[in-house]
Parts: structure tokens; C-alpha cells; sequence
């Protein structure tokens, strides 16, 4: 199992960013995806995930805000995050189960004015 996250940067409180995660190694379209993150100084956090027939459920702190789909064909999952807040700031990883036992190597986002 391989995941390889893109798309973090820096933007300011109120902004967007779209997420991208490419897997191999396993039968995507087959599996339940996550979206977890770490922010400095804390444990994991499970924020989004999505079943095989497209039904999301997300944690209350991102609730609203943030946006996770999943392209079958190209073996990809997608966070689109709006509305971000200095609070969002972590590292975030794509993962085949909600703890993020199997994740990717992570790409850094940071909200900060």
C-alpha cells in the first residue's frame, strides 16, 4: 500500500486548498479512504472519510468546510478545504484506515495570516 499526498502550502485564515492523493498497491475502488492529520505537538486526528459508494462522513471540526471525493479511474482521493482557520495547520495524510496505521508521507498545510 503506497499513497503519495500533494497540494499543501501556506494561506491565510479564510482560504482554500485542494488536497490530492494518488494510491497503488491495493484495489482502490474497492477500499474505505481517510483523511487523517497531525498537527505539531498532537496525535493523529481522523477528519474525513469516504466509502466505496461515495458516502462521506467528516469530524465536527471540519465539518462544513471541508470536501472529500475520490476518482476511481486515476486511483485518487481529493480533500478540498475551505474556509481555513490557523487551527487547521498540520500535516495531513491520505490513509487506508481512520487511525492512520497506513498512511502517506504527509504534505504540510499552514493557515497563518
Amino acid at each position: 500500500v503506497q499513497f503519495v499526498e500533494s497540494g499543501g502550502g501556506t494561506v491565510q485564515p479564510g482560504g482554500t486548498l485542494n488536497l490530492s492523493c494518488t494510491a497503488s498497491g491495493f484495489p482502490f475502488s474497492h477500499h474505505l479512504l481517510f483523511w487523517v492529520r497531525q498537527a505539531q505537538g498532537k496525535g493523529l486526528e481522523w477528519i474525513a472519510g469516504i466509502s466505496t459508494s461515495n458516502v462521506a462522513n467528516y469530524a465536527d471540526s471540519v465539518k462544513g468546510r471541508f470536501t472529500i471525493s475520490r476518482d476511481n479511474a486515476k486511483n485518487t482521493l481529493l480533500l478540498h478545504m475551505s474556509g481555513l482557520k490557523i487551527e487547521d495547520t498540520a500535516v495531513y495524510y491520505c490513509a487506508a484506515d481512520p487511525h492512520g496505521a497506513q498512511r502517506g508521507q504527509g504534505t504540510q498545510v499552514t493557515v497563518s495570516s
